[in-house]
């Protein structure tokens, strides 16, 4: 049992981390593929943003796979999913608490937005006013 959570954690983590580099990184080839040795097209742009979409769903379907699979495996109760906003202050969910795999995206959604501000302010230039 302990070797499944490993590779459900695993694979979260792998897929959370890929829809952050990988989908836009491959989506790109993709399109430069698409593009040749022209000039930028419409139909080169249309095709990334194809195909970004496309791996952006396969993987949320994926993770939310991933998450209903580890929730049976650790015998968590399965309950009605709601917004934060429509739920009410003794919602099952507030007592439960987040699952490893739900901190390990959350977890990857931190390390993309840090690397972000990182790259924005320090590596890139700001174009911000100093």
């Amino acid at each position: 049992m302990g070797l499944k959570r490993a590779t459900l954690a695993g694979a979260t983590a792998f897929i959370a981390i890929n829809i952050w580099t990988g989908a836009p990184l491959l989506a790109l080839w993709v399109g430069a593929q698409t593009a040749g040795q022209t000039a930028l097209s419409m139909k080169a742009v249309f095709v990334v943003l194809l195909v970004l979409v496309v791996l952006v769903l396969v993987m949320a379907v994926a993770l939310t796979w991933l998450n209903n699979t580890y929730e049976e495996l650790i015998g968590r109760l399965q309950i009605e999913k709601r917004a934060s906003w429509l739920r009410s202050e003794g919602h099952i969910s507030r007592r439960v608490g987040i699952t490893v795999l739900e901190r390990i995206v959350v977890l990857s959604v931190y390390m993309a937005v840090v690397t972000l501000l990182i790259w924005f302010f320090v590596v890139a230039g700001s174009p911000l006013p100093r």
